[in-house]
């Protein structure tokens, strides 16, 4: 990946600590005559709600700076998987990610408790937690690592698909081996629940599917659906809802303090207004992709009695490293 501004050349690994702890360096007004092209990054398809919000922030931020800044965006990974993504934003190699947050505690732990299963009692509350003192501090967490949170969209809720039984109880995922994201709060609460979890990069699981190397994989429909994963053996459904995937359109800190103040503000306006997009067409999008999921051969195992999930995972709570942001969150949904 290359630095997109003409005037500056690649940053050195050495930039994330620099960056992290340095004051905006951008112009008060922008040079008329200079054109900004950034880069935008994501792992999913270019029909995701992902790709689909920072298409329609590119267009805003277009007509807003007169064309001086142009946002470029790729989908499927083609300038990096989601940690490299992430790590980019740090080194100032890429300016904007929207990715789940999972990759992200890498960077910032915190987030992590964001992948506690069933921590949220629903949408709507999950959104009021992250709009509200909770997603700000976090947000403040991230700036410290170099990376500006300009607003929280989602992936929708994770459900299980495998390519060997009907899924209706804890019981049922005993010894399916089961990939994952790369997260130990993940890969816990599977061992939990007696599965077999596998961590690995989206880039590799599809093949890992179909090889049968894993049995199983846990991500929301639309994905299940956009990546036809009734191709990669799998048959069954299971609406778990077991963890609302949070997820978090970014900013490089660099980036933010190249850009003249004037034309970062419009970014960032556009930025935060990007999250809201995407999770309405998250909504929309996730009843047709279970549909097209049935009309593809997939049995969905939709009446899912989750008091036994939630049972089986609540070993997990007490590992969390943040048990005051835990309860925290839990504590306003009340």
């Amino acid at each position: 990946m290359k630095k997109k501004f003409s005037f500056m050349s690649v940053m050195l690994a050495g930039a994330l600590l620099l960056t992290a702890c340095g004051d905006s360096e951008g112009e008060a007004n922008a040079d008329p005559d200079k054109v900004y092209t950034l880069q935008a990054g994501h792992s999913l398809p270019a029909d995701h709600p992902y790709h689909l919000g920072f298409l329609e922030m590119a267009k805003n931020v277009e007509e807003r700076t007169d064309g001086q800044v142009k946002i470029e965006v790729f989908a499927n990974s083609e300038i990096g998987a989601e940690r490299e993504l992430t790590e980019g934003m740090g080194l100032g190699t890429v300016d904007f990610v929207v990715s789940s947050t999972a990759p992200v505690t890498n960077f910032v732990p915190e987030l992590g408790v964001l992948d506690v299963p069933f921590l949220f009692q629903d949408r709507d509350s999950a959104v009021k937690v992250l709009e509200g003192e909770i997603g700000d501090e976090l947000f403040s967490k991230m700036e410290e690592n170099g990376i500006i949170g300009m607003s929280w969209g989602e992936n929708g809720y994770r459900h299980i698909t495998n390519a060997i039984r009907p899924v209706n109880t804890p019981e049922d995922l005993k010894g399916l081996k089961i990939r994952t994201q790369e997260n130990e709060i993940h890969l816990a609460a599977f061992e939990a629940l007696g599965a077999q979890p596998t961590p690995m990069a989206w880039t590799e699981a599809i093949t890992a599917l179909q090889q049968g190397v894993v049995d199983a994989q846990e991500n929301p429909a639309i994905v299940a659906d956009q990546f036809a994963l009734y191709d990669a053996k799998q048959k069954y459904m299971t609406l778990t809802g077991h963890v609302y995937s949070v997820a978090v359109y970014m900013m490089s800190k660099q980036t933010y303090d190249e850009l003249p103040e004037d034309l970062r503000d419009i970014v960032l306006e556009e930025g935060q207004k990007a999250g809201a997009k995407e999770r309405e067409l998250i909504v929309e999008m996730e009843k047709e992709s279970i549909k097209t999921l049935k009309e593809n051969g997939v049995e969905i195992i939709e009446e899912v009695d989750l008091a036994p999930f939630q049972e089986a995972v609540k070993p997990v709570y007490e590992t969390i490293e943040y048990q005051e942001l835990l309860n925290n969150i839990i504590d306003a949904q009340k």
